[in-house]
């Protein structure tokens, strides 16, 4: 499906209730696969945690989990882990060419029993679950957080817990410290120390109800909205300023486009009056990668030069998002230079109208160009992709005047 995107107004005032953040809500079900004492609150509607609670329902068979990265990190430590399931993990096309080499390795140096069925270090594996008696495990972090996460939310369940010696600079560190604190919430020990992290072994919690925050990269299109319009007062919940969401530096860094944040109760209000933006946007995006395509977006319409670093993980999410944003940047008529872990935008006074964007099989691509309709009317493509993370993506952007309709 093709929707065509343009505004109605650049005045925006709304109130919306965000979905739970997949990434905390993808971490407490495998807890609570692990612990059935946990209860949760406000679990995401993604599409990506509805495939986790289906394929954490199996034991055996094959399980496809589809675009679903964050699903084939953390099931493949957990179904590794539990004795006499046996499954084969697979997904799409572009999940098969996504790399786990580092975390089978792992999994394999603790006793697990892990096959690749077609390319060595890509899925679809096969998993023959054991019992993982190990006590502790080298890692390569630099790579990816997801392969330090998952080996974390099955430790508590293992006999020993598990020390998780990490090799290299650390990625995406918030990621990390958010799973700790879940598990603090569940009632597991853990802690990180310079470059290792170390779980506590636990038989069984104390029955405890969990709430998960809303999504901090889905209120991400809302502060590029607020940063693009010429007036916005928008509240979002249900969210915290003690969040642990890597993505919630949003409330510092839209200050350079005007946008001030403000915390009531459970809620954040973003705000955009007169105040000057900066020239130039310079920041390294090592610790919220995810927000990389929104800020790029926001940074074209203002007519903003930017430099992007620390942006190395893009390369192997749903598509190589270094080189997608460069494509479709360069379609308004901005010019765009990347390295394999940075981005710089040249932006363009007048940005050429009616582009289609592309989004690769990629819900950020669709959601980070959709605020662009305030400047200039675009179309995007598979504009359904968005219920990877925010199925109700299009129906809280036309309540702030985006109007879309389809034309295929």
């Amino acid at each position: 499906m093709t929707i065509s995107l343009s505004h109605t107004r650049k005045e925006l005032e709304g109130d919306l209730k965000i979905t739970g953040s997949k990434s905390e809500s993808n971490r407490l079900l495998i807890l609570q696969a692990l612990f059935p004492e946990i209860e949760i609150e406000n679990l995401s509607n993604s599409d990506d945690s509805k495939v986790m609670q289906m394929a954490l329902e199996k034991h055996s068979g094959t399980i496809d989990i589809h675009h679903a990265g964050t699903a084939m990190r953390f099931l493949t430590a957990y179904f590794a882990s539990r004795e006499n399931n046996e499954v084969v993990l697979t997904g799409s096309k572009r999940m098969k060419e996504r790399p786990i080499r580092l975390l089978v390795e792992a999994l394999r140096e603790m006793g697990a029993d892990i096959e690749y069925m077609k390319d060595d270090g890509f899925p679809p594996l096969k998993i023959n679950g054991k019992k993982l008696g190990a006590k502790s495990v080298k890692l390569q972090a630099n790579v990816s957080s997801q392969y330090v996460s998952a080996l974390m939310l099955i430790a508590p369940s293992l006999p020993n817990g598990l020390e998780i010696i990490l090799h290299g600079k650390i990625t995406s560190t918030p990621y990390i410290l958010m799973t700790l604190e879940i598990m603090k919430h569940a009632g597991i020990e853990g802690k990180l120390e310079g470059n290792c992290v170390k779980i506590e072994p636990v038989k069984e919690l104390t029955s405890k109800s969990i709430a998960v925050e809303s999504d901090w990269s889905s209120a991400s299109y809302f502060y590029s909205l607020a940063a693009i319009s010429d007036r916005a007062e928008i509240r979002l919940s249900n969210y915290r300023e003690t969040s642990r969401q890597g993505d919630c530096c949003l409330s510092s860094i839209y200050r350079n486009f005007g946008v001030e944040t403000t915390f009531e109760k459970n809620s954040i209000v973003l705000k955009k009056g007169h105040k000057k933006r900066a020239k130039r946007l310079s920041e390294d995006l090592a610790n919220s990668p995810d927000i990389a395509q929104t800020i790029a977006v926001t940074c074209l319409a203002l007519n903003m030069e930017c430099n992007l670093t620390g942006l190395h993980t893009l390369k192997i999410k749903e598509t190589d998002r270094l080189q997608a944003l460069k494509t479709e940047i360069e379609k308004f008529g901005a010019k765009v230079a990347i390295t394999s872990d940075s981005l710089r935008l040249f932006p363009v006074g007048k940005l050429n109208e009616n582009v289609r964007i592309a989004t690769y099989n990629d819900h950020r691509m669709a959601m980070a160009f959709a605020p662009l309709a305030l400047r200039v009317p675009l179309e995007i493509e598979d504009a359904g992709v968005v219920s990877k993370s925010y199925p109700d993506f299009w129906k809280d952007f036309s309540k702030l005047g985006i109007e879309s309709s389809e034309i295929e």
